[in-house]
């Protein structure tokens, strides 16, 4: 199956909130829930795959509520697909095409997410940058998804040391996650 990568659409930012609303009221009896846009769709001007990225942001102590509190609106609980910190769900609908994640705060992984986004969205240069290197990939015919990752994480590894934001073994732990074949990690 193929990589397709589309030109940002000012649609998302909709979308998203449409969602984001859904969210805080299934949530509400989590109150330090938080629900980010991140991914491609949430920096305005990239190039991105056409699925909302969406991160529920709790205290580890509020993991159990959020995911009951998503389980019982229609979410589909995926586990952790190999993420600690992490819980991963199909949504109960498919418009628009999303992923949700509840997740740890202050982990490495949320970090990561929200320094990626508020970097590309300050650094222009940068963002498009990333979105040539996104768009170059697609392009191959074939181009399967652990691929397209490995090979535009160099981008995401220049913006995650441009936020400032990571130790040097963070920076190494995300590049290993990203692409376990890069002998540098």
């Amino acid at each position: 199956m193929s990589v397709r990568v589309v030109p940002w659409s000012p649609q998302w930012r909709v979308e998203f909130e449409r969602v984001a609303d859904d969210l805080r009221t299934a949530l509400a009896t989590v109150p330090r829930a938080r629900v980010e846009h991140v991914g491609s769709t949430s920096v305005p001007g990239l190039a991105a795959k056409p699925i909302l990225d969406i991160d529920v942001i709790v205290p580890r102590a509020d993991v159990g509520a959020a995911v009951a509190a998503l389980v019982k609106v229609g979410y589909v609980h995926r586990g952790d697909l190999g993420v600690a910190d992490r819980e991963a769900f199909h949504p109960p609908d498919d418009a628009p095409a999303r992923h949700v994640y509840v997740c740890v705060e202050d982990t490495v992984n949320v970090r990561n997410h929200l320094a990626v986004r508020d970097t590309l969205r300050r650094d222009a240069a940068l963002r498009d940058a990333y979105a040539e290197v996104k768009l170059a990939l697609a392009e191959h015919p074939g181009m399967d998804i652990d691929t397209y990752i490995a090979r535009k994480s160099g981008v995401l590894q220049r913006a995650l040391e441009a936020s400032g934001e990571f130790t040097a073994t963070e920076l190494r732990a995300i590049r290993r996650l990203n692409d376990p074949e890069d002998s540098l990690g």
